[in-house]
């Protein structure tokens, strides 16, 4: 009878322990297993380069530690064979034109650095004092390294050049440290210099050879798929906003080398005056965007006003952009001819919509009824004139790429053959946000 009325509270207590070491144990297995499970599932289904990158950087490393295991190889670099290992993990980046240039910037670092170090050491052996030669080692490093630390911030070379200079410093002031305890200061210098080119040249090699990502490809086609985010989002704003109302988002690519479509020195500049332009009138529709919903509406006699205007001006900017992307993806200049054929009908809506925002007509309307429509107006006014400046900026990037051409006739059918297509679609896609991103 007893073991009997203990048996309820010890397993009660039993059951209730059980009970949350197995919520425990759950809650542990979804954040080490299933979370990151989910996560790497989703990085890889995004973008399957990632899977290929870092196999990449696995076989580069594995290949360059090959001189650890060799006796040959491991005898003519001894521990210093360790700094090719690491220049591998350091410079291995997802591009080639990433990759390149922190191989170029850690090279000419290490190199300037490695001279510069020798000479200090040799400078300050040439007094023949101990207490002479630490004090203008200690000198040596106080200049260099401030010196490089304070050419970090200069803009222009903090953009090209940063890796560069902190390899710099830090090689100096390690052949400097090195060389007052070790003679052979040049064989010092020597070695870390050919580990280092070791490992950069196996890192670049991999990269090229297996599968290469080039920056400059995803630039270009980066640059030509927000400016057809910005032609998605205007084909359906003038139609949207007004059925609404009536119903109630340099670079490494400068480092690359010529591949594919992209010669020697393509103007990569260009892009970024595109992105630019991209984001200033990303920024414009963004605006447009919160009046799709807003509260304030006006009513529908002021609206019949603008609506024809703003509708063409929407849709020709809308063809215009959309044929400026096509031209930059297939690197053809006849598509940018054809966008200024838009661009001209949108420019004539413009000005006949700042004619009619001229008139004498609004005195006798509430101002607080066509506020709503007016900002509308005038920022389609402002989306057409950036959209001219892109158009500008296109055109300039055709002729210094030297994309090719095709007959306007052709370059008009096909745009007359996408815009059917899209008419047919049975929803609008991008009038409803819109994600720019140009670096």
């Amino acid at each position: 009878m007893e073991m009997a009325s203990e048996n309820p509270e010890s397993v009660g207590f039993l059951s209730r322990g059980c009970c949350w070491f197995t919520s425990f144990m759950k809650n542990l297995a979804s954040k080490l297993v299933l979370e990151p499970a989910r996560t790497a599932r989703s990085l890889a289904q995004e973008d399957p380069r990632r899977i290929i990158h870092s196999i990449k950087v696995g076989l580069a490393i594995a290949l360059v530690s090959l001189i650890y295991y060799f006796d040959p190889l491991y005898e003519g670099f001894g521990v210093s064979a360790m700094w090719a290992v690491m220049t591998v993990v350091v410079v291995f980046e997802f591009s080639v034109g990433a990759t390149l240039g922190r191989c170029v910037n850690r090279g000419i670092g290490t190199f300037i650095g490695g001279a510069l170090g020798v000479a200090a050491h040799r400078l300050a052996s040439c007094f023949g004092s101990e207490i002479v030669e630490p004090i203008v080692l200690a000198a040596s490093i106080f200049i260099f390294a401030a010196t490089g630390t304070f050419a970090r911030f200069f803009p222009k070379w903090k953009a090209r050049c940063d890796y560069g200079l902190l390899i710099f410093i830090l090689t100096f002031c390690l052949i400097s440290v090195s060389g007052y305890r070790d003679d052979e200061v040049i064989d010092i210098a020597l070695t870390r210099l050919s580990t280092v080119m070791i490992g950069g040249s196996a890192a670049l090699a991999i990269c090229i050879l297996l599968f290469p990502v080039w920056a400059g490809e995803d630039l270009h086609h980066l640059v030509a798929d927000n400016i057809e985010k910005l032609g998605d989002f205007l084909e359906g704003f003038g139609d949207e906003y007004f059925k609404t109302l009536e119903d109630g988002n340099v670079n490494f690519a400068k480092w690359e080398f010529r591949h594919g479509k992209f010669r020697f020195r393509h103007p990569w500049g260009e892009y970024q005056k595109i992105g630019g332009l991209i984001r200033e009138c990303a920024f414009r529709l963004d605006s447009l965007n919160g009046y799709l919903k807003s509260e304030v509406q006006a009513p529908q006699e002021i609206r019949e006003i603008f609506q024809e205007s703003c509708q063409t001006m929407s849709s020709e900017s809308s063809h215009a952009l959309k044929n400026m992307a096509r031209a930059i993806r297939t690197m053809t200049s006849s598509y940018v001819a054809v966008a200024k054929s838009h661009i001209a009908i949108a420019k004539s809506a413009a000005d006949n919509l700042k004619s009619l925002l001229k008139t004498n007509s609004w005195q006798q309307t509430d101002l607080l009824q066509i506020i709503p429509v007016i900002t509308v107006a005038s920022l389609l006014i402002e989306v057409v004139s950036s959209t001219v400046k892109i158009a500008d900026s296109v055109h300039q990037l055709a002729s210094l790429a030297r994309f090719k051409k095709i007959s306007e006739d052709d370059a008009s059918k096909s745009d007359q053959r996408n815009t059917e297509r899209i008419l047919r679609s049975p929803s609008i896609e991008g009038s409803h946000g819109l994600t720019i991103s140009v670096e």
